[in-house]
């Protein structure tokens, strides 16, 4: 079956950095889309970064591009989000998502707790 597990996370101050990490299996890695979702208290879980099954082509919202990098090893079937220059607004659940489109996921991992406070 398909799990993610997710990890990572922890508590930063503002202006650190943190790498997440997604190990994923019960799949063919390489041929999907895979996405990092976030969810802070009282919000829509919202899409922040995606890429391609070959790693090729990335994608990020608004909030955090020029922040944030995607990256996946196929070899590990793992992919990661390194997050720079955190914000107090980045304070959220982070998932790790199995997408079947470039819009959308089918499975995500339990999350990982993310928290930017001094």
């Amino acid at each position: 079956q398909v799990q993610l597990v997710e990890s990572g996370g922890g508590l930063v101050q503002p202006g650190g950095s943190l790498r997440l990490s997604c190990a994923a299996s019960g799949f063919v890695f390489s041929i999907y889309f895979m996405g990092w979702y976030r969810q802070a208290p009282g919000k829509e879980r919202d899409l922040v970064a995606r890429i391609t099954g070959s790693g090729a082509l990335t994608n990020y919202s608004d909030s955090v591009k020029g922040r944030f990098t995607i990256s996946r090893d196929n070899a590990k079937n793992t992919v990661y989000l390194q997050m720079t220059n955190l914000k107090p607004d980045d304070t959220a659940v982070y998932y790790c998502a199995r997408l079947t489109t470039w819009t959308s996921g089918d499975y995500w991992g339990q999350g990982t707790q993310v928290t930017v406070s001094s």
